[in-house]
């Protein structure tokens, strides 16, 4: 009866001093957030560092694993990334034709606050370029073709109102390249640099392209241009070739075509493929160089088809679509057009030889005339004589 009396004590004890806050709650553990959180350019062209330090006053949690929760975005758009990391910095790709801002806060583990995480206030964080220039000095129309994943190849036009002695460079960088690059084979028009060729570049697919296009003028300062895209989404392949086009039956239809030449593998490619049959024409895709189809009559005179190329999901998120291959047709009747291209040369070569003949026979005829009648007369006038 003792043991029971001391624990109903023991327990009226606990609720008192749970109620009035003698025991620490959760709502009381409280942590502070980074420090000396900054976004850092390191002249990557958009390729920026965010970095902080550890919060203050951590003595009490030294056997929990801090963590932190760090948001960004470019300044217009709407939405958030977001990265849980215990590292001290995080790097990313940014454009850097608009400002930058970023948040971060501290997380402590629920197995440290006795069930519960608990965060710490936002620390935020902003960056921007100095602009330069008014925003109408910029490049535009800039355009950038991966030639069947070998040849990078970008083209821009002038800035609206620069002055005439406006030049342009081009800078690169991506993951892996040691430093910013400039491009070192300019297109050139009217002695104005007006886009880059661009050399091999070796173990840059599946990677953020980093582009800086800025100017120079005396009379007034340039604004630059940056992009960011990756060359697997803007390849254009070369278009099929050796189209085949068969007419099985008088209904089934073989169309096959040769893979287009270069690096890109043949599991990467998607097909569209235009089909005319007489007057009417339909457009279909595949993933294959090679597919069945059906007449929609038998009385069809004429089948044409061609192909072009792209890379397809599985490869890439985007892509642009090869040239379209030379036409391969079928037509109907072909005997009866074999038939005509023969017989009309035959019957006007065989006409010519009729007239001709005729001709040297008739011409014959006149000269065995001419020779018999001039031995008549010499034969009579031999009778004559005697």
């Amino acid at each position: 009866m003792a043991f029971i009396h001391l624990d109903v004590r023991c327990l009226y004890t606990l609720l008192i001093c749970t109620a009035f806050g003698s025991v620490p709650s959760n709502a009381e553990i409280k942590v502070n957030p980074p420090e000396d959180f900054e976004i850092v350019d390191p002249g990557y062209l958009g390729y920026l560092s965010l970095q902080w330090q550890p919060p203050l006053f951590l003595d009490n949690f030294k056997g929990c694993t801090i963590e932190y929760e760090l948001k960004y975005r470019n300044i217009d758009s709407e939405h958030w990334k977001t990265i849980i990391t215990k590292n001290l910095h995080y790097k990313d790709g940014f454009d850097l034709n608009k400002g930058v801002e970023a948040k971060i806060h501290t997380l402590l583990p629920a197995q440290c606050t006795n069930g519960s995480e608990v965060r710490s206030s936002w620390s935020e964080t902003a960056y921007w370029t100095s602009p330069e220039g008014n925003l109408e000095t910029k490049i535009q129309d800039m355009d950038c073709v991966y030639y069947n994943w070998q040849y990078l190849l970008c083209s821009w036009k002038s800035g609206m109102g620069v002055h005439f002695d406006t030049n342009y460079q081009l800078f690169y960088w991506y993951e892996g390249l040691g430093r910013t690059t400039q491009c070192a084979d300019y297109i050139k028009i009217n002695g104005k640099n007006m886009g880059c060729r661009f050399p091999y570049l070796e173990s840059s697919d599946y990677k953020d392209f980093y582009i800086c296009v800025n100017g120079s003028s005396e009379s007034h300062p340039i604004r630059p241009s940056y992009f960011i895209f990756q060359l697997q989404n803007i390849v254009k392949p070369l278009p099929p070739e050796y189209l085949s086009l068969t007419v099985k039956n008088s209904e089934e239809i073989n169309l096959k075509w040769s893979i287009p030449k270069g690096p890109i593998p043949a599991k990467c490619f998607i097909y569209e493929i235009e089909f005319t049959e007489d007057d009417t024409t339909w457009v279909t895709t595949t993933i294959e160089n090679e597919m069945q189809i059906t007449r929609t009559s038998n009385e069809s005179q004429k089948l044409c088809f061609l192909v072009r190329s792209k890379v397809n999901m599985y490869c890439s998120d985007d892509g642009i679509w090869s040239e379209w291959s030379d036409e391969q047709c079928w037509k109907g009747d072909i005997w009866k057009e074999t038939l005509i291209f023969f017989l009309i040369p035959f019957a006007f070569v065989s006409l010519f030889v009729l007239v001709i003949t005729c001709l040297l026979l008739y011409k014959q005829r006149a000269l065995l005339k001419t020779i018999f009648q001039t031995k008549k007369e010499v034969f009579s006038h031999q009778e004559t004589f005697f």
